[in-house]
C-alpha cells in the first residue's frame, strides 16, 4: 500500500493532517504511476525525504493457528483458521526456512511441519521482531486442528488482497498523489467516492481490514524490503501555498517536483 499524506480534510475548520492508503499497481504485476514518478525523486539528495514518505508500504497475508495464545483472548473465533498480516521483518525469517534446501520437509507439512514462535521486543523506539524463528522440534497438526481444515477449509488468500483499481481509480490516485504533494487538505467532495482517509470504509479494500489478527505486525511495525526506500516515521505534510513563504526549502522541492513531472 501507499500512504498519500494529506494537511486535513477540506472543508472541516479543526481538520488535522490525515493519511489515504492506495494499492500500488506494483501488488498486480502492473506498472504504478506513483512510483514511476517517486523513483526518480532518489536520484536527487533533495528529494530522498519526500521519496522516502510515498513509497510502498509492504504487507503479506499468512493463515495458520494461534498454538499459543500469549495475548489471552477473551472470545476466540468458531473457526481456529486465522488470518494474519505480517510485515516484512517477519516475513523474512518465515521464508528463510520454507526456501531451506537442507530441511527435509517444509515448516508447513502437516505431520513434520514446525511451529513459528512470535517474539516481539523493542529497537530504537520500534517494535522488534528479530528474535522471531521456528521451533526447532517438530509438531504434528493435534486432531483439532486437522478436523478444523477438514470442516472449515483453507482460505483462498488471494481474495483477501485490496481490489485492483479500475482505470478511474488510477486517475484519481494520481490526482491525490499530486495533491498530497502540493501540502493541500483531502477532498473528500471529490475524491471520497473512491479512497477515504484512514478510520473510515474504502471501496478498494485495505489488507490490514481484511481481518483482524491479534498477534500480527502493525502498520508502524513494517517496512519495505527493498534497498533504495527505507521506512520513515509519518512525515508532516508539505505546507499549503499561502502559508510557504517562510519555508523556502519546501518550497524549492516542491518546484523541483513540479519540474520532474512536467520533464
Amino acid at each position: 500500500m501507499i500512504k498519500l499524506p494529506f494537511a486535513g480534510i477540506k472543508g472541516e475548520t479543526e481538520s488535522k493532517s490525515t493519511i489515504v492508503q492506495v494499492p500500488c499497481m506494483e501488488m498486480y504485476g502492473d506498472t504504478c504511476p506513483i512510483l514511476t514518478e517517486v523513483r526518480g525523486w532518489f536520484k536527487d539528495p533533495a528529494l530522498e525525504d519526500m521519496g522516502r514518505k510515498y513509497w510502498k508500504k509492504r504487507s503479506y497475508i499468512f493463515q495458520g493457528f494461534v498454538a499459543e495464545d500469549g495475548l489471552k483472548e477473551e472470545t476466540k473465533p468458531e473457526n481456529p483458521i486465522r488470518r494474519f498480516i505480517i510485515g516484512p521483518q517477519i516475513f523474512q525469517l518465515i521464508r528463510s526456512a520454507l526456501v531451506d534446501p537442507e530441511l527435509e520437509d517444509l515448516p508447513t507439512d502437516y505431520v513434520h511441519g514446525l511451529d513459528f514462535r512470535m517474539k516481539k521486543g523493542s529497537k530504537g523506539g520500534y517494535a522488534d521482531y528479530s528474535t522471531s524463528s521456528w521451533a526447532r522440534r517438530e509438531r504434528p497438526l493435534s486432531d483439532e486442528e486437522q478436523d478444523a481444515i477438514k470442516n472449515h477449509g483453507l482460505y483462498n488468500l488471494s481474495d483477501f488482497l485490496p481490489k485492483k483499481p479500475t482505470e478511474i481509480e488510477l486517475k484519481v490516485m494520481k490526482e491525490m498523489f499530486e495533491a498530497s504533494v502540493d501540502g493541500e487538505a483531502f477532498d473528500m467532495e471529490r475524491w471520497g467516492q473512491y479512497f477515504k482517509p484512514a478510520g473510515m470504509g474504502q471501496n478498494t479494500g485495505d489488507p490490514n481490514k481484511a481481518s483482524t489478527p491479534k498477534a500480527s505486525a502493525s502498520a508502524e511495525d513494517s517496512y519495505d524490503d527493498e534497498p533504495a526506500p527505507v521506512a520513515t516515521t509519518k512525515a508532516a505534510p508539505a505546507p499549503k501555498a499561502e502559508e510557504s513563504s517562510g519555508d523556502s526549502r519546501a518550497q524549492d522541492i516542491l518546484a523541483m517536483i513540479r519540474n520532474r513531472q512536467k520533464q
